[in-house]
């Protein structure tokens, strides 16, 4: 019998969380209350469309590289130093609708010329640079 009475003498080790989901749940009730009021709105000018967009169309620059290197400016042969200046003209005749470089790599290219060609767009201004493959 002894032992009965000790065992009803432990104290239970049990956590009772029925206290802290009632605290949690008064909180997000009061967390979804305020945020309505908390919240600001923010007025933004967003540009209205037109019914009939003015249609400006701009040639973009094709560029190639080949396996050996050569870099082709929509079919001429041009030095990879002269691309900087050629795009910064480019650029230049219309900053407000610049044109589109389009990159079409050889897959046996090598990667330093892809670089270079990337790094003349970026100095050049080139905000349009997209890469293409045609089907040869």
């Amino acid at each position: 019998m002894p032992y009965s009475t000790v065992s009803a003498q432990r104290p239970n080790a049990d956590i009772n969380i029925t206290p802290l989901v009632d605290v949690m749940l008064v909180l997000l009730i009061i967390f979804m209350v305020t945020m309505p009021i908390l919240s600001h709105p923010i007025t933004v000018n967003l540009p209205q469309a037109r019914p009939d967009p003015p249609k400006i169309t701009v040639e973009p620059i094709a560029l190639r590289i080949d396996g050996a290197g050569q870099v082709f400016w929509n079919g001429a042969p041009t030095p990879v130093a002269a691309l900087q200046q050629m795009m910064r003209a480019e650029v230049q005749r219309d900053p407000a609708h610049p044109p589109t470089l389009q990159i079409d790599s050889s897959d046996d290219a090598e990667y330093e010329v892809l670089a270079k060609v990337l790094a003349a767009a970026r100095n050049a201004d080139m905000e349009r640079i997209g890469f293409v493959q045609d089907a040869r």
